[in-house]
């Protein structure tokens, strides 16, 4: 019996294949983990997210485990760590991006919220269903408008619509999932 997965899932890649399997899609409220993906969308702009997941490690050891008190206080020693490490995409806007979004992250806690309680009050707490044929997904929607406005507004960067509706489809808010896919009716919440 053969598993049907989303079209994009690279086979070859054993990385890319657990992500497609076990987080695209999947519903995600750990606040660790969804400052994660905001900066490694980001990060993605103008590469391959398959490039950005097999440099997901040396990110996460880059950047202190995405620690946002620790990344908010980074002077221009470690951004030029940063810039010298082969493990991470080498951007000075990028890493900047990281740095502001940390900042625009922390000012966010302090006025009260969080990111789960922040990106889920979008939809109601719950994700939104597409029916999208497979490689028929857009590539942003009105609701990532708003949501890439709005965080642009509270000082996040590289937080373009389309960057947002990728995030979006990277931490569950969204299920663009082929219907045929495996995954489709294989929610689990983390």
């Amino acid at each position: 019996m053969t598993t049907i997965r989303c079209s994009w899932a690279n086979p070859a890649n054993p990385r890319y294949l657990a992500y497609h399997d076990r987080e695209w899609g999947v519903p995600c409220h750990d606040e660790t983990t969804l400052f994660e993906m905001l900066n490694l969308e980001g990060a993605q702009a103008g590469l391959s997210w398959e490039t950005i997941l097999n440099k997901r490690d040396s990110y996460r050891a880059a950047f202190d485990g995405w620690d946002a008190g620790k990344i908010a206080a980074y002077g221009e020693d470690k951004v030029a760590e940063l810039l010298a490490n082969p493990g991470i995409v080498r951007n000075r806007l990028k890493v900047a991006a990281a740095i502001s979004n940390a900042r625009a992250y922390l000012a966010m806690r302090e006025q009260g919220h969080t990111l789960d309680s922040y990106l889920w009050g979008f939809v109601g707490g719950q994700p939104i269903v597409n029916d999208f044929a497979d490689g028929q997904r857009p590539a942003r929607t009105e609701l990532s408008d708003r949501i890439s406005k709005d965080l642009g507004k509270r000082g996040f960067k590289f937080v373009g619509s389309t960057i947002i509706y990728a995030y979006m489809q990277g931490i569950g808010m969204v299920d663009d999932h082929d219907p045929r896919c495996f995954c489709r009716t294989n929610r689990n919440k983390r």
